[in-house]
């Protein structure tokens, strides 16, 4: 009956907590908007939202109000069933892959061996009589060493705090890019159901985009995974803080993954998919109150994902130079500062950028993954292999990337332009004859 009750009530405590997240995550989603607006009107020299509360700080609260208030039209021409499907995808997606990113100090999930072989060796028993046997001998080898069983580590593991909605998945980094990818079919659902040319366009690119580059990104995260030993995220943070951060090993994978992540998140220069300038807003241009809110949501929500991922893959996480030592209370709030600020410094790079580069053309998009990101990610990863099997120092990655990195860029500044095939027909008026046709290479440059 006390197991009854205590199952019960830890249930409606972990729903309370995830309901808490989700409504942090949503607010913190209203208030990087601000944020953008700010850094926006810094970067072009002007004064951005102050009108709502003192320096503008209530202007999320305004917007959300507006959205709701606002009349929602769905226009006649749309196959209404996908119109409405596709802003609850986007949302629904960028929440649920949020569910195995750490967001503050956890602990690493014990692994349970097999001590019935030499040497012993992580086993996901198959059948309960297989588990009973593994855990028998785990028994066996913790009264031989007096070590805790794995029974007792789990127990602890579970009765510590872990800053993660769902901790203790081993396949966490695979999820969240397995569920992160079926973002694609909101963006693309959403163009192709608005029955526009605007909105199809940017769907058309948006699933060319966001399929290539999770390619590099994937292979980016191979070398990390490889070196650390886990799919688990709390793992590969464990792991940073005993070895050091992942990016002094490998900066070109880290490269590679930021990069990546630009283009999952349609931010520019990768923002193809909504091109104002070309495609009215692409993808949403028919959406309007809060179905464009939901696809805003979800944006943002990713993108604060993602640059928790790029903490915790490559920069430690919630660890910094000192704070392992820490406990407690203070010890807690001091890793989630550490790991919050982090991913703010993230998301206002993400936001830098907007200001600074310009879009890429489509064919340079494209370019881009497959003749760059792509062969770097696989020569990173064949860096890592011959480290791991000839169990060199880690070390040697770092040289190894920077190389290979700076010898890109080297014979990037010599390799030749590569000129229009074409002739350039000028469209100008001409005295007479046909339009003129430019053949000189020197023009063309």
């Amino acid at each position: 009956m006390g197991t009854s009750l205590e199952l019960g009530f830890n249930f409606w405590i972990t729903l309370l907590f995830i309901a808490l997240m989700m409504g942090v995550l949503q607010g913190t989603c209203a208030y990087l908007i601000l944020a953008e607006r700010k850094i926006s009107a810094w970067a072009q020299d002007r004064l951005g939202p102050n009108r709502v509360g003192p320096w503008g700080l209530l202007q999320p609260i305004a917007d959300g109000i507006k959205f709701l208030l606002k009349e929602d039209i769905i226009p006649d021409h749309v196959d209404k069933l996908f119109y409405l499907l596709a802003p609850c995808i986007a949302v629904s997606t960028a929440l649920l892959a949020f569910a195995v990113v750490p967001f503050g100090p956890t602990t690493p999930p014990p692994v349970l061996l097999d001590y019935r072989q030499v040497p012993p060796q992580a086993v996901w028993p198959q059948t309960v009589e297989e588990e009973k046997a593994v855990l028998e001998a785990d028994r066996e080898h913790a009264k031989r060493t007096n070590d805790k069983t794995y029974e007792e580590k789990l127990k602890e593991y579970n009765d510590t705090i872990q800053f993660v909605i769902a901790p203790h998945v081993n396949i966490g980094i695979v999820f969240n890019f397995a569920v992160g990818s079926l973002a694609v079919y909101g963006v693309l659902l959403g163009g192709w159901s608005s029955n526009d040319k605007y909105s199809m366009l940017g769907g058309l690119r948006s699933s060319a985009q966001l399929i290539s580059y999770e390619i590099p990104m994937g292979l980016s995260v191979l070398g990390v995974l490889a070196v650390t030993g886990s799919l688990n995220l709390e793992t590969i943070i464990d792991y940073q803080v005993k070895h050091g951060w992942n990016v002094f090993y490998q900066p070109l994978a880290a490269l590679l993954f930021i990069t990546s992540v630009f283009a999952e998140c349609n931010r520019l220069p990768f923002d193809l998919p909504e091109a104002e300038q070309e495609l009215v807003g692409g993808y949403h241009t028919e959406y309007s109150a809060m179905k464009f809110a939901l696809f805003f949501l979800g944006e943002y929500t990713h993108m604060i994902t993602t640059s928790f991922l790029i903490a915790i893959l490559f920069f430690g996480g919630w660890h910094f130079p000192g704070t392992n030592a820490l406990s407690g209370v203070g010890g807690i709030l001091v890793k989630l500062i550490v790991i919050a600020a982090k991913m703010v410094l993230f998301i206002i790079f993400f936001m830098l950028i907007r200001w600074t580069l310009p879009r890429f053309r489509f064919d340079q998009l494209m370019g881009l993954t497959w003749k760059v990101l792509l062969p770097l990610a696989l020569v990173n990863i064949v860096c890592v292999i011959i480290i791991k099997q000839f169990h060199l120092s880690e070390w040697l990655l770092l040289p190894l990337s920077l190389g290979t990195l700076f010898l890109v860029a080297g014979l990037a500044l010599y390799m030749p332009r590569q000129r229009p095939r074409a002739p350039i027909r000028l469209a100008a008026h001409v005295a007479s004859g046909p339009p003129a046709v430019l053949q000189d290479h020197e023009i063309i440059d």
